[in-house]
């Protein structure tokens, strides 16, 4: 059996941020994660400007920038027979934080792995799934994992951290029930080739609607990464039309990319996500507290899942790290940690929400094949939303500093 001071269950953004800042405070940490690499097609991969600051913050800002990235600078909306309207434009925020960051998420987690590793009390337990909660006296006091090859153990702590995504096993192991909210549609990834012709900087990301239906794109070096969204529901029907159907799908909402939906193989080459909002209405219970997606599930709609579960951590690592140092947390101190992130959590679903009744619910009922027309104006003739909008994107409402224990002075190459 281990014992730490703090065990983080999830190897993803936030928990993987959690360890780092928390290991820089001195405490130890252990992270638990359930595969044996960070290596997983169609995850999240915007690092908005908020997380970026924060790098820099931490003196990995040099280190960060060598990753392979793209900048988003814009998102638009087509407008057909006319130029696309722009809705938010980080170009206009002040540089160095003015743009959106593109880049794979296992780059990204090995990244910060990495700088996790240089810290003498932390530690990365790779193909270490958690399976229950261990209780002492009413207390949350560790978790029971299972390796890939069958091995069971023990990680005793005097906290857990629950960062075990939109399903989380701790959750459900603690009683921990979110309210959910409608969502209008379900997300199918798939691959694209990017012919050479292609390459260069993004310039932003404009959607493709039709009724019933949209398509993303998003550049990656050699390859487009391409979410096509149905009304919820409809994963079944879809998948009976065959490749060829899904082929046409794709091919009639960008038809310059037809000469390509042959690169989709079969439906295996589609990864479906159930697209999910909801929330805890309580995140933590006494030794447990649960952040990110394990708290909120977020929809992709404006792709800011990974940065308000990295302000999460950023405020867990600052709430708890004076009482993980002196060995107890109390519930009090879980409940701060609620209260600093439930209120920008609240918000930007609130937004999310917005954004599926008025954008995507029309298209996916097949009431409209477009952005709304009053949305359009407003992004044409009201500047005001150009400034404000790319703010909140790129930052979110209460941004998160690094504290001051887990800055460092980047150190020069």
């Amino acid at each position: 059996m281990e014992t730490t001071g703090c065990v983080v269950v999830g190897g993803g953004p936030a928990g993987m941020m959690l360890g780092l800042l928390l290991a820089r405070a001195g405490v130890a940490v252990t992270v638990l994660e359930k595969h044996a690499d960070f290596f997983r097609d169609f995850r999240g991969d915007t690092v908005h400007a908020s997380t970026i600051r924060l790098i820099d913050e931490l003196g990995l800002g040099e280190e960060f920038r060598r990753l392979p990235q793209s900048r988003l600078s814009s998102v638009a909306f087509p407008v057909p027979g006319g130029p696309p309207v722009t809705m938010g434009n980080f170009d206009s925020l002040p540089p160095p934080y003015n743009y959106i960051a593109m880049m794979p998420q296992w780059d990204f987690l090995n990244f910060l792995a990495d700088a996790a590793a240089a810290e003498p009390s932390f530690a990365l337990r790779m193909n270490h799934k958690a399976t229950t909660l261990v209780r002492n006296g009413g207390r949350v006091t560790g978790v029971r994992y299972k390796t890939a090859d069958g091995t069971e153990g023990e990680v005793r702590a005097d906290l857990v951290v629950a960062t075990d995504g939109r399903h989380s096993t701790l959750r459900r192991e603690a009683g921990l029930a979110p309210k959910e909210y409608q969502v209008p549609f379900d997300t199918w990834w798939f691959r694209l080739p990017r012919h050479a012709s292609e390459q260069g900087a993004i310039a932003g990301i404009v959607p493709a609607f039709g009724r019933g239906e949209a398509l993303l794109s998003l550049n990656r070096t050699d390859y487009y990464q391409m979410g096509y969204l149905a009304p919820k529901g409809t994963d079944a029907r879809i998948r009976s039309e065959g490749v060829e159907g899904f082929r046409r799908r794709v091919a009639a909402l960008r038809p310059d990319l037809a000469d390509r939906v042959d690169a989709i193989s079969s439906l295996a080459d589609l990864h479906w996500l159930d697209v999910r909002l909801d929330r805890l209405r309580q995140w933590h219970i006494n030794g447990l507290l649960c952040i990110g997606d394990a708290a909120h599930a977020m929809s992709p709609a404006g792709g800011v899942g990974i940065n308000l579960a990295i302000q999460d951590a950023v405020a867990a690592a600052d709430c708890l790290a004076p009482a993980l140092l002196r060995g107890r947390v109390s519930r009090e101190d879980l409940a701060k940690v609620q209260r600093r992130r439930q209120t920008p959590t609240v918000i930007v679903q609130a937004v999310q929400r917005v954004m599926h009744r008025v954008v995507f619910g029309p298209i996916m009922t097949g009431k409209r094949s477009g952005a709304p027309a009053v949305l359009l104006s407003v992004g044409r003739h009201i500047p005001a939303i150009g400034r404000v909008l790319p703010r909140f994107v790129a930052f979110g409402p209460r941004p998160e500093h690094a504290p001051a224990f887990a800055r460092r002075t980047p150190q020069r190459s």
